[in-house]
């Protein structure tokens, strides 16, 4: 067991919120973050249903949700993260933002405390090089949904000590998460060939090969996948897969790594995916996947 008590989160979009759920079940007194009010709100409904929903299906013991949303605390004051051990930082992929934020938590959080980055296409030692601490600092990349997939890729920056990258992989097994050590690349391992494979999936859909949902029927009857690809990519966002697109071709070069024409048109089209209520399936809901 490590000597890890609370944890913060930042960033309450999907992810964030997912990875805030892990945290908080696993026992660790969780805050997360978000300069928006209306989001935090969201979140903790969000957070609550899904509890509610896994003790409806005997995933948890009655009345085990409330004790764990004891443990969930949401905060517009990113100052609430004085006392972290360890911080997940889990917003959109723009690296001047990130480095803004772990300049802020630099100067509030404790020395001891380590710093992690959730972003699956921007470097770890990019990211780490503004952190203030870059020996202290690794990537977790965690898998969609995070409250319900178990996968955790971490990847150490250069300059991340042994000890710390240790340190935080055994905080990923206190989670109850399934940690694997990657290189610093974009994609890490599952990306790497999850986004040619969905953008050959997003060709056949502009092609007119079959429909979303009889795609994803395919894929989930003949392959036993829980979700279909067109399912996956509604929940990672079109803006998402974009950026991964990006940085996967910018590295290698693959042309299947290209972003596909109809991402582009989707995304002008304001048609994100569960984020936006429409992507290749439509969503009349805002609860969290698995509520």
């Amino acid at each position: 067991m490590s000597n890890i008590k609370t944890v913060g989160i930042v960033g309450c979009g999907t992810m964030g919120t997912g990875i805030a759920i892990v945290a908080a079940r696993a026992g660790f007194k969780t805050r997360i973050y978000d300069t928006r009010p209306e989001m935090l709100e969201q979140a903790k409904k969000q957070t609550a249903a899904f509890l509610k929903k896994s003790v409806e299906r005997g995933k948890l013991a009655a009345g085990k949700d409330e004790e764990i949303l004891s443990r969930f605390l949401i905060t517009t004051e990113i100052s609430e993260f004085s006392d972290c051990d360890v911080v997940i930082e889990a917003v959109f992929e723009d690296l001047k933002v990130k480095h803004s934020i772990f300049k802020q938590l630099n100067e509030i959080c404790p020395e001891h405390a380590i710093f992690a980055s959730n972003t699956s296409t921007i470097s770890i030692t990019e990211i780490a090089g503004g952190s203030g601490r870059d020996d202290r600092f690794v990537g977790m990349h965690f898998c969609l949904p995070a409250q319900l997939m178990k996968l955790v890729e971490m990847s150490p920056g250069i300059n991340t000590t042994e000890h710390t990258f240790a340190k935080a992989w055994q905080f990923c097994l206190d989670l109850g998460q399934h940690p694997v050590k990657t290189r610093d690349t974009p994609g890490f391992i599952l990306n790497y060939f999850l986004v040619p494979w969905h953008n050959d999936v997003i060709n056949m859909v502009d092609q007119g090969v079959a429909s979303p949902a009889d795609i994803d029927l395919a894929v989930k009857t003949a392959l036993g996948y829980p979700l279909g690809p067109l399912e996956l990519l509604d929940m990672v966002g079109m803006d998402t897969q974009k950026l991964l697109c990006e940085a996967l071709h910018g590295v290698t070069n693959e042309p299947r790594a290209a972003c596909p024409p109809l991402v582009k048109r989707m995304i002008g089209a304001g048609r994100l995916g569960r984020k936006s209520g429409q992507g290749f399936h439509s969503y009349d809901s805002n609860k969290i996947f698995g509520a």
